[in-house]
């Protein structure tokens, strides 16, 4: 079928497939994706729709379109993790998200604590979405947020970024930036999802995307500085949850209970005292003030978190 074309997402960039069919196999798809994308057909992992979700790729020769694969869609690859037994290196599907499980399933929302690295999260949001840290995942999240903030400059202007929208576009995709609000927007616009962010500082929760009505929702957790992705841990089974359905009042509701007994115990960060480094003459310095002082002094705008 002439014209046919797949748009292809992965963490180090945005690429297009040509020459295959409707008719053409998911063998044939793998074979395409896995010598533009160096990731090995068995460890492929793609995800498509919208919201995306998993393809199943377990029967080689359905064809795409008995997959609802139609040329124009955009495919979300992403790497399984490697496992070693004492035989052999395989790769398989990583704890993951079950988006079609029964309402209300028994288990624990617990944090999985992903590195302080000022990338915490777009690491986070990753985790939800792929069952794995990477933390590999930051540039491409950053490079999604540059491009939908500086396609829309009304929308995305001064006044909503804090400064410019050309610097700030530039600035996003620097590693030593930290992602809020206006990143966590964008991300549950692009990736079709409620983003669901358990404030333990002021017990509540923040639902990025809640007036779209997605079909799904996400958890992280957020101290005042820190993020880190939420995941439910089942009673019995092996499989984690991290992506549940809008309609799942029970696991909202143990958010948000969580939340309130994260404030009571003050699991949060006190934002007078955390400690942060200047990133560009490397002074150290002790809560807000201290920084806000310091940049307002020399005009250095860049701090990350120390231990």
């Amino acid at each position: 079928m002439a014209g046919f074309a797949l748009k292809v997402k992965t963490k180090s960039g945005q690429m297009v497939v040509k020459g295959l069919n409707p008719k053409d196999t998911i063998a044939d798809l793998k074979h395409k994706l896995a010598s533009l994308t160096n990731i090995k057909e068995n460890c492929l992992h793609i995800l498509a729709g919208y919201p995306p979700k998993p393809v199943d790729l377990s029967i080689n020769d359905a064809t795409l379109e008995s997959r609802k694969i139609c040329s124009g869609d955009t495919l979300i690859v992403e790497e399984k993790q490697l496992v070693y037994s004492e035989h052999n290196a395989s790769c398989e599907e990583p704890r993951h998200h079950i988006v079609d499980s029964q309402l209300g399933c028994p288990g624990i929302l617990m944090r999985k604590v992903v590195p302080a690295d000022n990338s915490c999260l777009f690491t986070s949001i990753g985790f939800v979405l792929s069952g794995k840290v990477d933390v590999d995942n930051a540039p491409f999240m950053r490079q999604i947020i540059a491009e939908a903030v500086s396609s829309d400059p009304d929308c995305y202007s001064e006044a909503i970024l804090g400064k410019p929208n050309s610097e700030y576009s530039k600035w996003i995709l620097k590693s030593d930036s930290w992602g809020g609000a206006i990143e966590l927007a964008v991300l549950s616009n692009f990736y079709g999802l409620e983003i669901a962010v358990v404030d333990t500082l002021n017990a509540i929760i923040n639902r990025f995307g809640e007036d779209q009505h997605y079909a799904q929702r996400v958890f992280l957790v957020f101290d005042g500085i820190h993020y880190d992705p939420l995941y439910l841990e089942p009673l019995e089974g092996s499989n984690i949850q991290t992506m549940f359905l809008t309609s799942d009042e029970q696991v909202l509701q143990q958010a948000e209970e969580l939340a309130h007994e994260a404030k009571s115990s003050r699991q949060f960060t006190d934002l007078e005292r955390f400690s942060l480094k200047c990133l560009v003459c490397q002074v150290l310095l002790k809560g807000q003030i201290q920084a806000q002082e310091h940049a307002k002094s020399t005009g250095h705008m860049n701090f990350g978190e120390t231990a």
